[in-house]
């Protein structure tokens, strides 16, 4: 069996990406230990060249087979990501799956332009740890756009849900947590 630990690990240089509060803010969620586990290099075979951004399902690829006693892999990258048939994806998993990915490069403010704004910042990077981490817990996309697991079609999306669950989705959670004790 695996171990009660969500490990964390970076695409990249995880130090640089400012995600040293994130450990703490998904232990809070999901009252599983949070450690980070490592970097990984960046999938290079997963870069489109003609879109500026690399394709998400091999980061999924790449987290499935990492070691060790993780009950959950987030990973986290700073480049762009798509899949197909939409422009971008703040980020990837498999439903009841393991693993997941989140790209912070959409949710910097910078990214539009704008002043880096640090708490709107890691706002959106818990938020969307938290909606991909669910998926793994095998919750879907909730209609409530309060909720975290509420789909963000764009970046308003994701500012207006909040970091927690509705309470049927934190029903739906909490029963996945116990049954896989």
């Amino acid at each position: 069996m695996t171990g009660e630990l969500i490990g964390l690990l970076g695409f990249g240089d995880a130090r640089r990406m400012g995600l040293e509060f994130l450990p703490r803010r998904l232990e809070g969620v999901f009252c599983l230990e949070v450690r980070w586990a490592g970097n990984l290099p960046l999938p290079v075979r997963a870069y489109r060249r003609f879109q500026g951004q690399y394709l998400a399902f091999a980061f999924l690829e790449a987290l499935e087979g990492f070691p060790g006693p993780y009950r959950r892999i987030l990973g986290v990258t700073e480049v762009d990501l798509y899949v197909p048939g939409l422009n971008f994806v703040f980020g990837l998993a498999r439903q009841g799956g393991r693993c997941c990915v989140v790209s912070v490069a959409r949710l910097r403010p910078a990214f539009y332009g704008l002043p880096h704004d640090e708490v709107v910042f890691r706002s959106r990077v818990v938020k969307e740890a938290v909606h991909e981490l669910g998926h793994t817990f095998c919750l879907s996309h909730c209609p409530n756009p309060q909720c975290v697991m509420h789909f963000s079609n764009c970046l308003a999306d994701t500012d207006r849900k909040s970091e927690g669950f509705c309470p049927k989705c934190r029903r739906a959670l909490d029963e996945c947590l116990l049954g896989q004790l």
